[in-house]
């Protein structure tokens, strides 16, 4: 039997997000916030109480790791923008985007969009997803809505590895 293309970017989806299931599952308290090394980025709370990502504009040399804190905040701004383009809202600007901070309200936020994203993926048509998406290439009309959701899948499947990778390093330097 062979899938359409919703079915396989669905399938993918599914896929990439049962990986992160096992992490979410799994988190600790101050997991988020657990500095790997010197040179971090990750979420601070500000005057107000509000979590502020750690951000510049123009990528730092050298790189800062970032904490599953910063990660989690980081995948949803860019979610939460895509889901934006997807349902025809004008995108939020990033500082919009409201971290919940604790390790059961991010995992709750994450679940959220999830579920959001699921509604989009469950109305998708081959028409809707050759049309042109606004999302992530601004501009660009070489880019489909399917390019958007492949975009999407990719950028969950990187997220969720270095959340995994930085909860298994947690675990094993506590152990």
């Amino acid at each position: 039997m062979q899938a359409s293309r919703a079915e396989l970017l669905r399938w993918q989806f599914d896929l990439t997000w049962s990986l992160f299931e096992y992490h979410l599952e799994r988190l600790e308290p101050g997991d988020l916030l657990w500095e790997p090394g010197p040179n971090c980025w990750t979420v601070r709370r500000g005057a107000d109480g509000s979590w502020v990502p750690d951000f510049a504009e123009t990528e730092p040399d050298p790189v800062p790791v970032p904490t599953m804190g910063w990660v989690s905040w980081h995948l949803g701004w860019w979610w939460s923008v895509a889901l934006d383009h997807a349902k025809g809202r004008p995108p939020r600007e990033r500082t919009a985007i409201a971290f919940p901070g604790e390790e059961a309200a991010t995992v709750a936020w994450l679940r959220g969009l999830r579920d959001e994203w699921l509604a989009v993926l469950e109305g998708l048509t081959d028409t809707e997803l050759d049309a042109t998406a606004p999302f992530p290439w601004e501009g660009d009309p070489a880019h489909t809505v399917a390019h958007m959701v492949a975009w999407v899948n990719a950028e969950l499947m990187k997220n969720v590895t270095e959340i995994g990778q930085l909860r298994l390093l947690r675990a094993s330097s506590a152990a």
